[in-house]
């Protein structure tokens, strides 16, 4: 990981335009157009991309073809009148598409908030290694948990309109795997994502000198050790500067994923915080990708040096 701070993108402001796109999988109609609800309720001009609501001609796990929706994800992002860049959902896809965007083109944008987590993983690792842009970890606008979580939806909307508000993010639930402090940039997002990025083109070389956000969903934990041991042997996580643990939905009895969690990452010798309540669960917090923070382990808080967005 190097020295170099992502650019942050400008905050929101009522009246924005903003574009909805599908990278990965596809989207459940009725729940994009909540979603799209949700936003004109926060005084944007939400536009749903041209193939947010198509269809891959054979693959149905794909939102349209890796042309289409890459078309969708440049368009929106070098598009002036267009302020933010939210994804529809996540699921499969994103590393099919990221490397038909014509990054000279996107680095040459304004910078601007992208939006979401799980397979956009591999968007925020690209934006931040390849645009040298710092994305938000947080929730999809057609995903459930967006359209039903209250405290979800509000902790996105100051993150976009008011950072300065959420700069000290607490949760509740967390606990220290192994307690105390580290500061670094933060990054990561779903572990399955960041194993699969291992060996591609741009990948990140490690983590080094970060703080690594990881969770997952659906994953056992048999294969949570596979990806975990993957990034060890690989040696991404040399150097790393502490961890924190989102959360394991549908990855069996948290008791089993958790002993995986300490046998994989105690040893590494850096604070690590667990359940800090972000991620596939059914409350998740919106977390800044790429900007400097200080984790407590132990009091279970993450501390932005800056706001998320300018």
């Amino acid at each position: 990981m190097t020295d170099a701070r992502p650019v942050r993108p400008p905050r929101l402001r009522p009246g924005d335009r903003v574009a909805v796109v599908a990278p990965s999988g596809p989207i459940v109609a009725e729940r994009l157009d909540r979603g799209l609800d949700v936003l004109r309720g926060w005084d944007l001009d939400p536009v749903a991309a041209p193939h947010v609501r198509g269809g891959h001609p054979s693959l149905g796990h794909l939102a349209a073809s890796d042309e289409e929706r890459a078309r969708d994800l440049q368009e929106a992002w070098c598009d002036p009148s267009v302020k933010a860049v939210f994804a529809a959902r996540g699921g499969y896809g994103a590393q099919r598409m990221v490397d038909l965007l014509d990054w000279d083109a996107l680095r040459a944008a304004a910078p601007k908030p992208l939006i979401g987590f799980s397979d956009v993983t591999v968007l925020h690792e690209a934006f931040a290694v390849r645009a040298g842009v710092s994305t938000l970890h947080g929730p999809a606008v057609a995903g459930e948990v967006f359209l039903k979580d209250d405290a979800t939806r509000d902790h996105l909307r100051r993150t976009l309109f008011a950072p300065e508000t959420v700069r000290t993010l607490v949760s509740p639930s967390a606990r220290p795997l192994v307690p105390g402090r580290a500061r670094g940039l933060t990054l990561g997002g779903c572990l399955t994502m960041l194993a699969t990025e291992l060996g591609t083109p741009r990948a990140r070389p490690g983590a080094a000198g970060g703080l690594l956000l990881l969770e997952d969903v659906g994953e056992p934990p048999y294969r949570i050790d596979r990806s975990l041991t993957q990034l060890l042997r690989a040696g991404w996580l040399d150097g790393v500067a502490g961890i924190v643990l989102g959360s394991w939905a549908r990855c069996g009895p948290y008791d089993r994923v958790r002993e995986v969690l300490v046998d994989r990452l105690a040893g590494l010798g850096v604070p690590v915080a667990e359940e800090f309540g972000f991620g596939h669960g059914d409350s998740a917090l919106t977390l800044p990708l790429g900007i400097p923070a200080e984790l407590d382990a132990t009091a279970g808080t993450l501390t932005f040096d800056t706001p998320a967005t300018c």
